[in-house]
């Protein structure tokens, strides 16, 4: 007896240009669709860019007032340690807490200590923001910190405008405050200077890698400048509902998200194809035999 090729049903079964198709129009939509009325805000103004200033001199006749109310010089916080400047400000909704955060995650991955090793001077680049509100995020970030004995360590001061604005042009801290919505379009990043206050390398971003930070806290110990940071910066914009647009962190984060869910869709489809083809040899080849 003699037993034709055997075959599939095709129903249910999405065929290899079909496949196609859909990997076609997926990449199409991603590529061009917006969500929800947004839509790209202009470009980040030069002057929210961060500057970078190596070797420059910090003022340290700069007066703050720390999270007690107290007035300080920021000269105070220097003089034996190397000094981690970390501008922010307390009420950011986005990138000022991702910084902070990604501060603390390479924080405890270092054997060095703020306090003993080091100092962190966190300062808010907001006149309005006061003391209370410094101690509260000083106390969040150190408990999540977690580590005994860091808390002289790592201070978080405010201050008046002028000195603000003296401060983060030295350090070479662009911010460009927005009317609409009352926030500032600021860039992420931290400065290390050496003890006496000589800027000594900037590490940009939101995440710090522990070996950069700890190089870099060494080579400020020694009164060391090192080179410049590559100019990634994040720059602080968030979805505006009542202007119907994303801000550029944003934006860059749902795009990249995109292209992973193509790449994921593209091996899944192709993994499957495979599959199938590998299946149709098999069923050929069993088929083959019997007919001879």
């Amino acid at each position: 007896m003699t037993v034709s090729k055997m075959t599939f049903p095709s129903e249910g079964r999405i065929g290899f240009g079909q496949r196609l198709a859909v990997i076609g129009v997926v990449v199409a939509l991603l590529s061009t669709a917006r969500p929800a009325t947004a839509q790209l805000t202009q470009a980040p103004p030069a002057a929210a860019r961060i500057e970078q200033k190596l070797g420059a001199q910090v003022p340290l006749n700069l007066t703050f007032r720390d999270e007690s109310g107290q007035e300080v010089a920021l000269g105070s916080f220097f003089g034996d340690k190397p000094v981690i400047l970390t501008p922010v400000y307390y009420k950011c909704p986005m990138l000022c807490g991702l910084e902070l955060n990604g501060l603390v995650r390479g924080l405890r991955a270092l054997s060095l200590s703020p306090g003993e090793d080091f100092q962190i001077v966190t300062f808010s680049i907001d006149p309005r923001e006061g003391s209370e509100l410094a101690a509260e995020k000083r106390n969040q970030y150190l408990k999540q910190y977690g580590r005994d004995g860091t808390a002289d360590g790592w201070r978080f001061l405010t201050g008046d405008q002028e000195e603000i604005d003296t401060l983060c042009k030295a350090v070479g801290f662009g911010k460009v405050f927005d009317e609409y919505s009352g926030e500032y379009v600021h860039s992420a990043g931290i400065i290390v200077c050496t003890p006496t206050g000589t800027i000594s390398r900037y590490l940009l971003g939101i995440e710090f890698a522990p070996r950069d930070m700890k190089l870099a806290v060494l080579e400020s110990s020694e009164e060391k400048v090192g080179s410049l940071a590559d100019h990634v910066l994040l720059f602080c914009y968030r979805y505006d509902p009542t202007r119907g647009k994303y801000g550029l962190a944003i934006l860059n984060l749902l795009r990249a998200g995109g292209i992973l869910t193509v790449v994921i869709l593209a091996g899944s489809v192709t993994v499957m194809l495979r599959r199938e083809r590998h299946q149709l040899q098999e069923a050929e080849f069993v088929g083959g035999a019997v007919d001879g």
